[in-house]
């Protein structure tokens, strides 16, 4: 493999054109701000933010990118999107993120999931056969995308794809068709054997200017700004806890290394972006956790006796191969991350700045060594 830098260069991303689908969530809103921060040319493609209050518009973000507001389900909207903006570099991060909305309305979650990736891999192929300069895409899917054996070891790629729910084989299947794109159309030599495709699997990421509905974190946050206790479904559960900001440098760095090593390189694969093992805890252990850091007037209550929806119970990532071949790694432990979320919440409860806010933990995150 070449010798290239494990860190993200702004010099790489100075003027490169990135096209995010889903740039109005949360990740892609900060994924967006990162790579504007980097002078990269952001053009974004989703549907309106997800909540109210949302992350996107708290940035002002359409003061600093150009959108697309519409949906993944539309391939001839996204394809003539790309074949417009002649992006460089494309993520792929728009999906029905929930795993209980994916119970309330499957169809729509596998849509989304599912076609929406067709839509992405085929609207990029189109383009490069117009003679687009596309280089390398990435399509975020997820920890869940694992058959989960409701075992204490960690996930690796090479572990056996599945899911018991419908988002989690939405996830599962969008890997599969993002490996049998890259094998019949994105190979060395092919009409459109210029692009590199990568998958990445992250954790459950937090941090600030997540809403979302069901989400533990967000779902938190919101119940200390009321002074309400938080209602916890699975205490036990385990999962894979991590700071937006990791996996995000992740993409980034695998980004890098699709660009300079093209499409026949080991790169173009699927890759684990988890934390560190400590920092895969249980339910309950994290809210006790927030509920300390954020102080007077935060507390839980466990629901005992409620009905819910089939959830995986242990679910940890094996991140070695990103560590061995990517050089990346976690640089903020957990503890760090949830100060960092309930810092963001606390300036937006004294409506601070929420774009410069953000900005600041972008730079604290590039300049830090580990648990910054």
């Amino acid at each position: 493999m070449p010798s290239i830098k494990s860190k993200v260069e702004p010099e790489f991303w100075r003027n490169k054109k990135v096209f995010i689908t889903g740039h109005t969530g949360f990740k892609g809103t900060w994924l967006s701000l990162w790579l504007h921060s980097l002078g990269a040319e952001v053009t974004g493609y989703a549907l309106e933010p997800p909540s109210e209050p949302n992350l996107y518009n708290s940035c002002s973000m359409n003061q600093l990118i150009s959108s697309y507001i519409n949906d993944v389900r539309d391939l001839k909207s996204l394809a003539s999107a790309i074949m417009q903006t002649s992006p460089d570099i494309v993520f792929h991060l728009a999906a029905q993120p929930l795993v209980r909305e994916s119970y309330k309305d499957p169809v729509a979650t596998y849509e989304t999931n599912m076609m929406g990736t067709v839509h992405v891999l085929e609207a990029v192929r189109t383009a490069v056969l117009s003679g687009s300069p596309v280089r390398a895409v990435i399509n975020v899917t997820s920890d869940k995308c694992y058959e989960n054996k409701e075992w204490i070891w960690s996930y690796r790629e090479i572990d056996r794809l599945g899911g018991s729910d419908p988002y989690s084989g939405s996830k599962a299947a969008a890997e599969i068709i993002t490996d049998s794109y890259r094998q019949a159309f994105f190979y060395p030599g092919s009409p459109a054997g210029t692009v590199a495709v990568a998958s990445a699997r992250a954790g459950n990421v937090i941090g600030g200017g997540d809403w979302s509905r069901d989400r533990l974190v967000p779902d938190s946050i919101a119940a200390f700004l009321q002074n309400k206790p938080v209602h916890i479904r699975n205490p036990k559960a385990v999962r894979p806890w991590q700071h937006v900001l990791e996996p995000l440098s992740g993409y980034l760095l695998l980004a890098q290394r699709l660009w300079e090593s093209g499409s026949g390189s080991a790169y173009a694969r699927g890759w684990n972006f988890g934390p560190d093992e400590n920092d895969a805890v249980p339910v309950e252990e994290l809210v006790s956790r927030l509920c300390a850091i954020w102080g007077e007037g935060a507390s839980c209550v466990v629901e005992e006796d409620a009905a819910h929806v089939h959830e995986a119970h242990y679910l940890r990532l094996d991140s070695s191969l990103s560590r061995h071949e990517l050089g990346w790694a976690p640089r903020w432990d957990l503890q760090t991350a949830l100060h960092r979320t309930v810092n963001w919440a606390k300036a937006f409860q004294l409506q601070q700045d929420m774009r410069e806010v953000c900005l600041q933990d972008i730079q604290a995150y590039m300049k830090g060594g580990p648990s910054a």
